[in-house]
């Protein structure tokens, strides 16, 4: 019988991720799209605003918001994923950005630091989402903008289990992708109005994607077996490829503190 003591979540994020701030600085998916320029151009020329980049990863919201606010901090709970981010903005010449170490739901900065706060692609690995979303409405002043962007679950319970199984498969620290209803609920929950929510369909090659996570073998087969049995709305919605690629739906979520 194992009697070792199981890993925290936040233990799991940081197994999964410490060793992987490079492929997560250089990954496609990840450095562009049509939501981060959005992002971008809804926050505009703010040259007195601090921005807060939560759940930084590779840092390519605080690099894309650096032009124009102020002051970003990068916050993420992964030391060497900071560090790569700040050796990157060393590289880019952005000394405007600062980095912060923490988990999503105990943010040490004081309330209404903020005229920005943003996260894209994090929200999935927070131990307690609205937590983490709370954390984010406490450091925003009355007013301020935040912009929430990930992939979202279709809301159908047949197409969620589907998505949920195989982002944990690939990545033990995955909590859960919320649905478009569910992020607009929580988000009122804890103080926020929505203002827009903008949907996208992203694109997600099976080889970087497992690459990116450096995937074991075994829960790789895992995926394809379950991809090779997957029901016609499965493979419809998903747009599934022979190859394992497919696609999953992503939103960008436009709200104020209120």
């Amino acid at each position: 019988m194992d009697t070792a003591t199981p890993a925290t979540h936040d233990a799991t994020v940081l197994e999964q991720y410490d060793s992987r701030a490079q492929a997560y600085l250089a990954s496609a998916v990840h450095a562009a799209g049509a939501d981060l320029e959005r992002m971008a151009a809804l926050v505009g020329r703010r040259p007195d605003a601090i921005a807060l980049d939560m759940g930084c990863g590779g840092g390519h919201v605080a690099f894309r918001l650096a032009g124009l606010v102020g002051t970003v901090v990068a916050y993420d709970l992964s030391a060497p994923m900071l560090d790569t981010v700040a050796a990157e903005a060393q590289r880019r010449g952005l000394e405007n950005i600062v980095t912060k170490q923490g988990a999503a739901e105990t943010l040490p900065c004081p309330s209404a630091a903020f005229e920005v706060v943003a996260t894209r692609y994090s929200a999935h690995h927070w131990g307690a989402f609205a937590d983490g979303l709370a954390q984010m409405r406490r450091v925003l002043k009355p007013d301020g903008l935040a912009l929430f962007t990930d992939v979202v679950s279709p809301g159908v319970p047949l197409l969620d289990t589907w998505l949920q199984t195989l982002e944990l498969l690939r990545d033990p620290s995955h909590v859960r992708n919320a649905s478009v209803a569910e992020w607009r609920a929580t988000l009122a929950s804890v103080g926020f109005a929505v203002e827009d929510v903008v949907t996208y369909r992203l694109r997600l090659e099976f080889g970087p994607w497992i690459e990116r996570m450096r995937t074991p073998d075994v829960h790789v087969a895992a995926i394809r077996a379950l991809q090779r049995r997957a029901p016609a709305e499965v493979r419809d919605h998903f747009a599934l490829a022979d190859d394992g690629s497919f696609t999953v739906d992503t939103a960008l979520v436009v709200a104020r503190a209120c």
